[in-house]
């Protein structure tokens, strides 16, 4: 029999999840509505439906565990605790809840943190032992190794860089703080960028007759490639913000390596351009030259699902 575990990424709007082995193949991908029912027990009802039907297509495989990356996801509890962008208020114990119809060991983490250990199994950081990922998507993650091991803090939500404070009294985040990274270097923070320096400017720009709910990071990224002005000066301030909350991130694990990921990483040297200089003018001089800022290595489509699937073979092998 081949084992297999099940890696599952929940996101505000939907759930993907694939079955993976132990050499890394997906053996099938698909997804589900994360708010197809009223609260996680509809949740809940889908998933087991799903994975289980998924699962009996394959007479050769053997289930042995499921990994979960999730917004607020604590691995120390397997709970999810108050997550701003998902509909299940409060802390939702959702591995004990999984527990009741998978009779295999479960393990939780942050969604973030999930990428650092696919990065480390699967892509660009397998011969690193210290380096960090940040996810820049709707929001901001990360994911922090030093020595090999994700630190997870006392209390399993160690690395919430994404909400740190770079503009006090700045922006307002979903956590309902003011100024944190995430509302300025995040696929949604560059959008809220490009309508600042709209609004702050007489510049043409064709990001103009684009409505804010219609306008994508990808639409930026494609104007920025076409030289619009506006665009290129929404990437430098991202740059400019992310750079400088690295450096200080930086002065913590000293990393080898920070890794970009999601889909405002898709921008390549338009996003990584800026970080970089940004970053190495704020190190301290002890750090100069020494800390590299790549692109991930997994693969855009199933990242977060292999960064799941490889929590649950790490724990596992323990």
């Amino acid at each position: 029999m081949r084992e297999v575990v099940i890696g599952v990424d929940i996101g505000g709007t939907f759930t993907k999840y694939g079955i993976i082995d132990r050499n890394g193949n997906c053996l099938i991908e698909s997804s589900i509505d994360t708010n197809s029912g009223n609260g996680v027990e509809a949740f809940l009802k889908d998933a087991t439906k799903a994975f289980k039907n998924d699962l009996a297509k394959f007479s050769d495989v053997t289930l042995k565990g499921i990994g979960i990356g999730a917004p607020n996801g604590n691995y120390y509890n397997g709970t999810i605790e108050f997550a701003p962008n998902l509909k299940w208020k409060g802390i939702v114990h959702l591995v004990d809840l999984f527990k009741k119809n998978f009779n295999v060991p479960i393990f939780l983490t942050n969604d973030a943190n999930a990428a650092a250990i696919g990065e480390m199994i699967y892509g660009n950081a397998k011969s690193l032992r210290d380096f960090i990922v940040i996810t820049l998507g709707t929001g901001l993650g990360s994911g922090i190794v030093s020595n090999g091991e994700l630190i997870y803090g006392h209390d399993g939500f160690a690395g919430e860089i994404g909400h740190t404070i770079v503009r006090h009294n700045g922006r307002q985040c979903g956590c309902g703080r003011k100024g944190c990274l995430e509302t300025y270097a995040s696929a949604t923070g560059i959008k809220r960028t490009v309508f600042k320096l709209l609004a702050d400017s007489l510049e043409e720009s064709k990001l103009r007759s684009v409505s804010f709910n219609e306008l994508t990071a990808e639409m930026i990224t494609e104007a920025a490639k076409k030289g619009d002005k506006i665009a290129l000066e929404a990437f430098e301030y991202t740059g400019l913000l992310l750079g400088q909350k690295l450096a200080d991130s930086v002065a913590y694990t000293s990393p080898q390596v920070i890794f970009l990921f999601g889909g405002l990483a898709k921008a390549g040297n338009l996003i990584l351009e800026p970080t970089r200089r940004h970053l190495e003018d704020n190190l301290l001089n002890i750090y100069k030259g020494k800390v590299k800022v790549l692109i991930s290595g997994m693969e855009e489509l199933n990242a977060a699902i292999m960064g799941a699937g490889a929590l649950a073979w790490k724990e596992l092998e323990k």
